[in-house]
């Protein structure tokens, strides 16, 4: 028997309004690459001095970038990269590759990663090389293998754009620059360059100092936006996403002040503008106004990293509580097994039954994929295996929700944290 056809119950025409706000809100998004960058203009012309070497066939410096979130880091590379693959010549040709550290973040997926896009880069078909590396499934020297062919068939320059690249060395070390950072010399036909991006000053304590030497050549540091210059990307900005006289100066100047206060964050001040339109558009009405800024503003300061960990179960926050006391005693990284011997010493003072090792490890794996903590797998050889555990951003707020717990602040072996969460360090 036929099933009969489904028919629309019309969920969401009453959500499709006619759009009076919005012409192109995807200009708003972080991925838009925009065709200039105010008050970005030098950082853009030191990239482009370095670089510019490549056009006459030598290999640039490669450059490590500094900034916090939402300085116009990314944005101002990939720019200059899409300036600089214009210019080149057909002999001397230069590709920009980018990657984020973030998802791609093992030797095996960057290598790989580089690999199948320049295979697939500017070449015609039966030039291109038969296999594209799969996800999984070989060994990290034959894919490291099979990029020196793939580079060496492409010819001329790939800079190589490690995005997040602190992510990448925290989870798997840094044999992947170290490899990178030597390629050239196994190379003939063609040249790497390398550009590191990050936020985190403190990754290069991670870095053996022959690393460190290659891929520092040069550094950058990208200084935060000031209100007057956020309101200057946001006015560029706002002109293509709204429709005219949709959204004010006053709009604008608030959007931007807010985020000047978050350390100069652009993408902030482009979130914050972008959803006080959503919310206008969502309420019918016909300008984004201020307290269309203030709800946003409220939607975006929902903070799901403290409601994951003030919902967290005791034990959780106990194997919790132990790492964050290693960590105000100034230890960066620490093991599992250290993780699991303070743990016990908490569980005892605050007469609570230690879980077996087992149990720990699980709730450590768990906090892992809640990503409050970040682990990576380091491998000793015949000496076996170590989990490594560290936090990747501060953990002021993780300490806050923990010590608002009565429990902790009156336990004894905490006070470092209690200490440390009425300073507000």
């Amino acid at each position: 028997m036929e099933s009969e056809p489904y028919k629309s119950t019309g969920l969401f025409k009453r959500y499709i309004n006619p759009n009076k706000i919005f012409q192109n809100r995807e200009v708003l998004r972080h991925s838009y690459s925009p065709k200039e960058l105010p008050h970005r203009m030098d950082q853009i012309d030191s990239i482009a001095e370095i670089l510019a070497p490549a056009l006459q066939g030598a290999t640039p410096s490669n450059i490590l970038i500094y900034g916090k979130t939402g300085t116009g880091k990314t944005a101002t590379v990939k720019f200059v990269g899409a300036e600089l693959e214009n210019e080149s010549s057909e002999f001397s040709p230069c590709r920009l590759v980018h990657l984020n550290c973030e998802t791609i973040d093992t030797q095996y997926r960057v290598l790989a990663q580089i690999a199948n896009h320049v295979s697939g880069h500017d070449l015609k078909a039966s030039d291109r090389v038969k296999n594209i590396i799969p996800a999984t499934g070989w060994h990290t020297d034959q894919v490291y293998s099979e990029l020196k062919n793939v580079l060496e068939q492409a010819g001329g320059l790939q800079i190589i754009v490690l995005d997040e690249i602190d992510k990448l060395v925290k989870k798997s070390g840094d044999d992947t620059l170290y490899n990178l950072t030597r390629i050239n010399s196994d190379l003939f036909s063609s040249r790497v360059c390398i550009i590191g991006i990050s936020n985190d000053l403190t990754f290069k304590d991670f870095l053996d100092p022959r690393v460190l030497s290659s891929l520092s050549e040069e550094e950058m540091v990208f200084p935060p936006y000031n209100a007057d210059q956020l309101r200057d990307i946001l006015h560029q900005r706002a002109e293509m996403a709204f429709f005219p006289d949709v959204v004010s100066d006053e709009v604008i100047g608030l959007c931007a002040a807010r985020a000047a206060q978050e350390h100069g964050d652009a993408r902030r001040a482009l979130d914050l503008l972008r959803v006080s339109g959503e919310l206008a558009e969502r309420e019918g009405a016909e300008r984004v106004m201020v307290k269309h800024v203030n709800g946003a503003q409220e939607n975006i300061e929902t903070d799901t990293m403290s409601e994951c960990v003030k919902t967290l179960p005791a034990q959780s926050k106990i194997v919790l509580c132990s790492m964050l006391l290693m960590a105000a005693s100034g230890q960066k990284v620490f093991t599992s097994g250290s993780v699991i011997n303070v743990y016990r010493e908490v569980a005892a003072e605050l007469d609570t039954e230690a879980l077996s090792h087992r149990r720990v490890s699980d709730l450590i794996n768990e906090l892992n994929m809640l990503g409050i903590i970040t682990t990576r797998v380091v491998s000793h050889g015949r000496h076996g295996r170590t989990t490594e555990i560290y936090f990747k951003s501060p953990t002021n707020d993780i300490r806050t929700v923990i010590m608002n717990d009565s429990r902790f602040q009156e336990c004894g072996i905490l006070h470092p944290l209690v200490k440390n969460h009425e300073k507000g360090e």
